[in-house]
């Protein structure tokens, strides 16, 4: 297989591929054709308008601009509009060249460990339970989540092709292969994601299965928590090893955000009276700014990546363009 294509290939997927070096028009044309990335793309573009829907939808019903107790859900439902969002982009054009396969991805990595920030800013304003309330893990459980989203872009971007400038830059035929050692490169991007994942849901693991007693936070909302932990778990395992489809990770991964979005909002209206009395109120500095920084952090993380891939394409002839 020449070296450009090796990039393009999934083990274990015979066919159904698009063309390598599609224009952007026919990789938009492709989502109404039948090819092996057709669902994955379906399987997260519908869901990000149903979430921007929901988005919407709670910005009036809570007027969220004078109700600054909302903004952690806000971040949340943001976050939870871009990754399917990013995702679906990444699958789209992703036939267009390997470069643009690689940059596509960076960002769908970026979206995804946004969405862990997300998720962090809402359970610490809404989920923790009673008796961790202000305790000195609740203090700084934000501060290491915001470390941990910029960890994971940053292990996430490097499992595709190494370190910028160090491990691929302006020499294409170190670049556009995948990394020479794909084994290491998953464990790298699993542990990338999963790592953010298990720390941001300590509070959730000890609400809903170590804690009794008095300060437990027992209510109807443990039962949503516990369907989105199983399903998370379910989406970062088990189809790694057992039905090995991206389809079935998409639909399971749609499947948990939404439980724990409908847990969140559950937590936030029901919980909202003692919150108020025994919790600091909601600021920009505990909210959405920490957002915003590590949205611009991560930002310029892809770019720093991305910038060889774009910088070579000025000086030189790509590998797409040597085959043409």
């Amino acid at each position: 297989m020449p070296l450009f294509l090796q990039v393009f290939q999934e083990d274990s997927i015979m066919s159904g591929y698009r063309h390598p070096r599609s224009s952007a028009t026919d990789c938009v044309l492709s989502l109404f054709q039948m090819t092996n990335e057709t669902l994955n793309i379906w399987t997260h573009f519908l869901p990000t308008w149903y979430f921007l829907w929901k988005l919407l939808s709670v910005v009036l019903l809570y007027s969220a601009w004078r109700d600054s107790y909302t903004w952690p859900l806000l971040i949340y439902l943001i976050s939870i509009c871009l990754y399917p969002l990013a995702s679906t982009c990444a699958h789209t054009f992703s036939s267009m060249s390997a470069r643009a396969r690689h940059i596509g991805f960076f960002w769908d990595y970026g979206a995804l460990s946004f969405y862990s920030l997300g998720s962090a800013v809402a359970y610490s304003h809404y989920a923790f339970p009673d008796r961790w309330i202000d305790s000195p893990f609740h203090r700084y459980f934000l501060p290491i989540a915001m470390g941990n989203s910029i960890l994971c872009t940053g292990l996430a971007c490097s499992s595709r092709l190494g370190l910028p400038f160090l491990h691929y830059d302006h020499d294409s035929t170190k670049r556009f292969p995948e990394s020479p050692r794909p084994r290491f490169s998953n464990a790298l991007r699993m542990l990338a994601f999963a790592y953010p994942y298990l720390f941001d849901s300590i509070p959730l693991f000890y609400r809903v299965f170590l804690c009794t007693g008095e300060g437990c936070t027992n209510s109807s909302t443990n039962v949503l928590h516990v369907y989105h932990i199983g399903l998370a778990f379910l989406t970062g395992f088990l189809f790694d090893y057992i039905g090995h489809s991206h389809q079935l990770f998409h639909v399971c991964a749609i499947l948990g955000s939404h439980t724990q979005m409908q847990a969140l909002e559950e937590d936030m209206r029901m919980r909202r009276p003692w919150l108020l009395e025994k919790f600091p109120p909601v600021t920009f500095s505990s909210s959405v700014g920490p957002a915003l920084l590590c949205l611009l952090i991560s930002v310029s993380i892809i770019c720093l990546f991305s910038l060889p891939l774009l910088i070579q394409s000025r000086t030189k002839p790509t590998v797409d363009q040597k085959h043409k």
